[in-house]
């Protein structure tokens, strides 16, 4: 088994184990970091989407910085239980983890989330079909988190608020472009 350490919280140094599997990269401590920093080190009531959660380091460090609630979505069945067994671990009770599509998710949910948190497989055009719906799924303030294999641009819909790069992964901090 792999394994991701938490950075804070209260579950700081407490270590997240996951199985290989097809596109699963995990978020790395340093570009963690950054985007905790970011966010502001405390989420305490914010309620967090984790699209495609992987390991669940994003979701479960959110939670491990106060905040209320992540739903945190993984549609391949080895990292899904990988994700239940540290929800156990952790007693992340405010931890929703279901077995669902992104794009199903967004079309069937209205709820609004603090934070998104979209890290997709790679070369597979998730931005371009995600991207036009996050949004709506945003509460007011609230700010997209996105990592690619390039770098994004501010558009029409979207404001780039911060960005950085380690290694292959472009990192970026996104709200919704003022109409």
């Amino acid at each position: 088994m792999n394994q991701v350490r938490l950075n804070a919280g209260i579950w700081r140094s407490r270590v997240l184990k996951f199985p290989d599997a097809e596109g699963l990269r995990p978020t790395s401590d340093r570009v963690r970091q950054t985007l905790f920093n970011w966010l502001g080190q405390d989420l305490t009531g914010k309620t967090c989407l984790d699209l495609f959660a992987g390991t669940g380091a994003l979701g479960f460090e959110a939670l491990s910085r106060n905040a209320r609630q992540a739903i945190m979505l993984e549609l391949a069945k080895a990292p899904l239980q990988a994700l239940l067994q540290n929800q156990r671990l952790l007693g992340a009770t405010q931890a929703d983890i279901r077995q669902m599509d992104a794009l199903q998710f967004l079309a069937q949910n209205n709820q609004r989330f603090d934070v998104i948190f979209c890290d997709p497989p790679y070369h597979k055009q998730w931005l371009d079909k995600l991207l036009p719906q996050l949004s709506s799924h945003l509460a007011e303030d609230g700010l997209l988190y996105v990592e690619a294999e390039y770098a994004l641009k501010s558009d029409s819909d979207w404001q780039v608020i911060k960005s950085g790069k380690a290694g292959q992964v472009f990192y970026h901090l996104l709200q919704p472009a003022q109409a």
